[in-house]
């Protein structure tokens, strides 16, 4: 599991609360400034999205706290196997091992190979669905890209409305009964707009998007795993090309595992 996430947020709120000083907290409680900017929020998010996306937020919250989904090191050295299979016993004994494949755009992407399909027919259908992916996530990271315009937007409305308020009092000569007040909910309402905004909702769309690279270059290296096996590479050569799609520390990693495992 990863808590990055949740870690963050607690030390802000915490650093926050630090700042404020933790006795004079609930000076900064102020409910109408939290009924303007979240209940406005998510309204325009209603009014910007369909159904159908917003009741997807909470598997997200499950996508960002998940660990890394996609082991790339793994899919790398099936790929070295397979290839060895393939030179040995032709490329149509790799159906059995796609039966047993769980992932379905692995055991799709063998079959491909398995079925002999053109190269260049593999590698189009295959990066059509990797961008119609990439399109689906970037509408569910637009979600959270919104919030962090929509919170701020709405906490600066909350500020005009306690400004109005305020000189409204002002000019009907009501005294400064109220005005301390307005003051709280137009001052409250940008402080709680930026919280959401920069602590949230900024955090929760780079986590969604990291998640969505690391799902992408997994693909990426699927497709050219399948495309080193259907042309014939030398498994050694095939490791060494697909390795290159990731970072050094994380190529030293997977060695590292696959050492220790063969030693075994």
């Amino acid at each position: 599991m990863d808590v990055s996430l949740i870690v963050g947020w607690i030390l802000g709120i915490i650093l926050i609360v630090f700042g404020i000083g933790v006795e004079k907290v609930v000076d900064f409680v102020d409910v109408p400034s939290v009924i303007i900017v979240i209940g406005g929020m998510m309204a325009a998010l209603i009014a910007s999205y369909p159904f159908r996306m917003l009741v997807q937020m909470p598997k997200h919250m499950a996508i960002m706290l998940g660990a890394q989904k996609y082991n790339a090191g793994e899919v790398i050295y099936k790929f070295s196997d397979m290839a060895q299979t393939a030179r040995k016993r032709g490329l149509l004994v790799l159906e059995e091992q796609a039966a047993l494949i769980q992932d379905p755009f692995l055991k799709q992407s063998v079959m491909l190979i398995v079925d002999a399909v053109d190269a260049e027919r593999i590698r189009e259908i295959l990066e059509g669905e990797v961008n119609a992916l990439i399109d689906r996530h970037e509408q569910q990271i637009s979600i959270y890209e919104k919030c962090t315009s929509l919170a701020p937007a709405f906490g600066l409305i909350g500020t005009l409305v306690g400004l109005i308020k305020m000189l409204k009092g002002v000019n009907m000569d009501q005294g400064a009964g109220n005005i301390g007040a307005d003051m709280s909910l137009a001052l409250m309402a940008t402080f709680y707009g930026c919280i959401l905004a920069h602590l949230f909702f900024a955090p929760m769309a780079k986590k969604l998007r990291i998640r969505n690279e690391e799902e992408v270059i997994y693909k990426q290296i699927i497709i050219e795993g399948v495309l080193s096996i259907q042309a014939g590479d030398n498994p050694k050569f095939l490791v060494e090309k697909l390795f290159s799609y990731l970072s050094q520390s994380q190529q030293k990693k997977f060695i590292r595992n696959e050492s220790m495992g063969g030693s075994g």
